[in-house]
């Protein structure tokens, strides 16, 4: 008696699910005739189209294979449409909301405040801020330094030293090198800055002690090793 019960509930409900597609069906060629007959010289689809196939394709399994005007494709890029031009205006909705932009002035004043006092940090800055009338949080002064415009001076005077000291400027380096048998080199690399010239290079299986670095330093007084 279950089992007759299961069957006649089911023959019901398949046929209840019929007349629905049957009845969708209907309304999707209708409303598609309808569109075909708008010709100025080819069918016009109006916005009330497109938003009656993006809400055919949520309730409806079956709307692709009553399409003809469009490809499903079309459909799901007018849906993908829809989608971001909803969300657009509730976030034109919400600008009104949340702390307002900072001012260009304030926003100087912060540039200035970073280029003229570097050891500032962005407590010290909201603070004088605060002092002359610019309610700026915190986290956004922390934001708008990192922005900030950098002082060249600092590496152009950097580099003018170089360039007048480089005679006597050398530079030094230490890195191993892995050999084929799974061993390491140490080797300790000198060069002069002003020709690119070798002043010293040494390299050794056994690790360096800890005070290798000034040895190395030492013997790179000797005479340069220039290629001949």
């Amino acid at each position: 008696m279950l089992l007759i019960g299961r069957l006649l509930f089911g023959a019901i409900l398949r046929a209840f699910r019929s007349r629905s597609s049957l009845l969708l069906e209907n309304l999707v060629l209708r409303q598609q005739l309808a569109v075909l007959k708008r010709k100025h010289p080819r069918p016009q689809i109006a916005v009330v189209d497109k938003l009656f196939w993006v809400l055919t394709r949520r309730v409806w399994s079956g709307w692709k294979q009553a399409l003809t005007v469009v490809t499903p494709d079309t459909v799901v890029r007018w849906h993908r449409e829809g989608f971001a031009l909803y969300w657009r205006a509730i976030s034109k909705a919400r600008e009104a909301m949340g702390r307002k932009r900072i001012s260009k002035e304030a926003r100087d004043l912060i540039f200035r405040m970073v280029d003229e006092n570097p050891t500032w940090g962005s407590p010290r800055i909201h603070g004088e801020l605060l002092m002359l009338g610019f309610d700026v949080s915190e986290r956004t002064i922390s934001r708008w330094m990192r922005h900030a415009p950098r002082n060249p001076e600092p590496a152009k005077r950097w580099l003018a030293f170089l360039r007048n000291h480089r005679e006597a400027i050398a530079a030094m380096d230490f890195f191993t090198v892995p050999t084929v048998t799974f061993s390491l080199l140490y080797c300790c690399f000198v060069i002069g800055h002003d020709r690119r010239w070798i002043l010293h290079i040494n390299v050794t299986r056994r690790r360096p002690a800890l005070g290798s670095s000034n040895s190395c330093a030492r013997r790179s007084r000797i005479k340069p090793v220039r290629d001949s």
